[in-house]
């Protein structure tokens, strides 16, 4: 325990430190408020409103830090030359006084590098780093590490006492920077929601987090070393430390389901930082509606890399000259279109440079003026102006019906959804774009059956992939849509927006926009946003497919990779980081780190899932772990019949055990609603956490499917049916697969307290 003299020592600077936190804020708040009642007399004072307006409220909403510690460590450096050396208090954000003298200084900010990074080897200049623990307004504890000066000794106070423990930690010598405040936050209950590690980053993370922005950063980690927790603080740091560039560029976190992003919405905005996309690979592929599910081996053909080129061919295939002879009605006469007419025009077409739905205006201006050229010759010779006499006739034959029909089945006008609706629905047309690609077997599992309309089609998520690769090729169906905004004209008249720069031009741009006659440009679902950087994690799951998504919305070549090969549980699970290098192609030679030390889940744990990772044939090295739980797993083979009472107990006492921590029940995907009946029968509050009506992974037991358990938490969890999630994807007569192991490695990796097996039907060799 910390004295009595270091905590209120703590607790004096805390009320200073928030009583000048409230000063800013009242500040911000006299900013916003007299840009509210400004007189606007001009186009000029407008601007400024606005400008004034957005910094104060941007300010308001940085400075709101809810019910969060203001600070949570202290970094003192060693005395130099007799005079005291300086002293920095890190926080969630920069708070000063009146006089402009720092108080707290931001965890991103160079200084407080020292509080992640200082070892006993390696003390970068400290003399002590001390960990405060805060709830509210009050100071509950403090924990003081001391370093050694260069001659070895330590600035010790005279009446200090050192009563470190290590209780709970794994003998073997790991560095950890506060050990104590570290084991304080993993035995916090959960709470459905994954919470920021600004307090307790470790010098191995904080490295990973503070890398250079330019190019990409491949992390390799296993389950409890905070892969995800670091590249969330990343993308915080990078904000912070490039935000004229990344606020304009934009920034994008990737994550592999929406239940997983429900997770983890709320650990950026707790550090400072709301203006972050969080999306899934198919909620980049805008109005594609994902509401169907592939076959596992569909899905893997579906991701693989041959489907960009068998899209290609298919759209080749639709690029076709007439078979036979079309007659076109123009005034009393009638043009015939031949299909020689029509072969040399999309050959020269699909040469000419740019997308599908582009060149489609160029085949059709051709063949009218061929056949205007041709009809004018024959029937209207003695006209003066003969060149405005073709165009204007070819005009009113490509404004014609039947114009119009043939043009579509020579160069139709196509969306992702047409082609692949189409390509799937026609096993000839797959069968022509897929010869010498996939065999026959392989397309017959392409094929599904036509529906009436592209509403009624059950897109999955793979489709959504394929749908984006469709995009590319076919471009925009249409030139941006007009939409005019009747207001107020004449007061921006003699005010040109071009001569305003930055944010400034930006501000006039949006009060031009309200203010004046403007028009507005719709974007086609064929136009991609780009970012300026892009964070992927669980990234071993994505297809190769997936991978093309990311990679058309990267605008830099900066991105934050990150995954463990270990925990690959999709059909199409990239191979390895190579392969997935190999899609991405990074501009410039990727880094790639590991995070080799577990800090949530417990020795038991890992020592207990370690087999089933290497019958996995993954050549990944478990992490080390930092803690024990103090309690083995738990293994029980009960009788069928017994199941559902033995499920009742399994539940009750794991609930107990960890009361007020959170449950998780891990089985197989089909079998999540049976247990959550016989668990809501006996009058156990279970839910599934993709109900949209339920409280989500807030509840405290959830009943999940182990093929979406990648990322989550809990404090308990109790994996049903082992050998059925092991057998994954098997053919028959196979009793696991590779993949099938990765996934119940996966589930049983999610505790960080305590874990228990349940089973009727056997256990994977692994387990036993």
């Amino acid at each position: 325990m910390a004295h009595e003299r270091e905590i209120s020592e703590e607790q004096a600077f805390l009320d200073r430190a928030l009583d000048a936190l409230e000063n800013m804020r009242d500040e911000a708040r006299s900013l916003r408020d007299s840009a509210a009642v400004a007189t606007m007399r001009g186009a000029g004072d407008l601007v400024e409103r606005d400008v004034v307006m957005g910094t104060a409220l941007s300010r308001l909403d940085q400075l709101a830090i809810g019910d969060q510690s203001l600070f949570f460590g202290r970094i003192d450096y060693l005395d130099k030359d007799e005079l005291p050396g300086d002293t920095y208090h890190v926080g969630r954000l920069a708070v000063s006084d009146a006089d402009l003298n720092a108080l707290v200084v931001d965890w991103r900010a160079p200084v407080a590098e020292a509080f992640y990074r200082a070892t006993g080897v390696e003390s970068l200049g400290l003399a002590r780093r001390r960990h405060v623990a805060i709830r509210g307004r009050e100071v509950l504890s403090v924990e003081d590490e001391y370093f050694a000066n260069e001659f070895g000794e330590l600035q010790l106070p005279d009446d200090e006492r050192r009563n470190a423990t290590d209780e709970g930690l794994v003998e073997g010598g790991l560095a950890l920077g506060g050990p104590g405040a570290l084991l304080a936050a993993l035995g916090r209950a959960r709470t459905g929601q994954m919470g920021d590690i600004v307090a307790t980053i470790q010098g191995e993370q904080d490295q990973i987090i503070r890398h250079p922005l330019a190019g990409v950063l491949l992390v390799q980690g296993g389950p409890g070393t905070g892969k995800t927790a670091v590249a969330l603080h990343r993308a915080a740091y990078l904000l912070f430390t490039h935000r004229a560039t990344l606020e304009r560029q934009g920034v994008l976190v990737v994550g592999p389901n929406p239940l997983f992003l429900n997770y983890i919405e709320n650990v950026l905005p707790s550090l400072g930082e709301s203006g972050v996309t969080l999306s899934t690979i198919s909620g980049l592929v805008t109005n594609v509606e994902v509401r169907g599910r592939d076959d596992e081996e569909v899905d893997r053909l579906k991701g693989d890399a041959r489907m960009a080129t068998l899209l290609a061919r298919a759209l080749r295939t639709r690029q076709r000259p007439l078979r036979r002879e079309v007659s076109i009605p123009v005034g009393r006469a009638i043009v015939a279109v031949r299909p020689e007419d029509t072969v040399d025009i999309v050959e020269r077409a699909r040469r000419r440079p740019g997308n599908h739905n582009q060149r489609r205006s160029a085949v059709g201006r051709e063949l009218a003026a061929r056949l205007a050229s041709r009809y004018h010759h024959r029937f209207a010779r003695d006209v003066d102006d003969e060149t405005g006499a073709i165009n204007e006739l070819a005009d009113q034959i490509r404004a014609t019906h039947e114009y119009k029909q043939m043009l579509q089945r020579i160069w139709p006008r196509l969306s992702g959804q047409d082609l692949l609706h189409d390509l799937f629905g026609a096993p000839a047309l797959l069968r022509a774009a897929g010869r010498d690609l996939f065999d026959d077997e392989e397309l017959a599992l392409l094929e599904r059956p036509r529906s009436a309309t592209l509403e009624e089609i059950r897109w999955t998520k793979a489709d959504a992939a394929l749908i984006d690769e469709a995009r590319v090729l076919l471009g925009p169906r249409k030139r941006p849509r007009s939409l005019l905004k009747s207001v107020d004209t004449g007061v921006l008249d003699g005010v040109d927006l071009d001569s305003f720069a930055g944010d400034i031009r930006a501000a006039a741009v949006r009060e031009a926009q309200s203010l004046t006659s403007t028009v507005s440009a719709e974007l086609d679902e064929a136009e991609f946003v780009t970012y300026g950087h892009i964070v992927v994690d669980e990234a071993q799951d994505l297809s190769p497919m997936e991978l093309r998504v990311l990679k058309r919305r990267d605008l830099t070549g900066s991105m934050t990779i990150v995954g463990d090969m270990g925990q690959a549980t999709t059909a199409s699970s990239s191979a390895s980081w190579d392969s997935v290098l190999e899609v991405l192609e990074p501009r410039r030679s990727p880094t790639r780190v590991d995070l080799t030390v577990s800090y949530r889940t417990p020795e038991e744990v890992l020592d207990f899932a370690a087999p089933t990772l290497r019958a996995a044939a993954v050549e990944v090295d478990p992490p080390r772990p930092v803690r024990r739980a103090g309690s083995v797993p738990v293994v029980e083979l009960v009788d069928p019949q017994d199941f559902a009472s033995a499920l009742i107990n399994a539940v009750r006492r794991e609930s107990d055990f960890v009361a007020p921590g959170r449950v998780a029940v891990i089985v197989t995907a089909a079998r999540v609603g049976e247990l959550v009946e016989i668990l809501t029968t006996a009058g156990i509050a279970a839910v599934d956490p993709r109900d949209q009506e339920s409280r989500g992974l807030g509840a405290d037991l959830v009943v999940l499917g182990a093929e979406g358990a990648n990322g989550l938490e809990f404090d308990a969890t109790i994996v049903v049916e082992p050998a059925q999630i092991a057998r994954r994807g098997a053919l028959a007569g196979e009793k696991s697969t590779p993949r099938g192991l990765r996934t119940l490695y996966v589930a049983m990796t999610r505790p960080t307290r305590r874990l228990a097996i349940l089973a009727t039907r056997g256990l994977p060799a692994t387990i036993r």
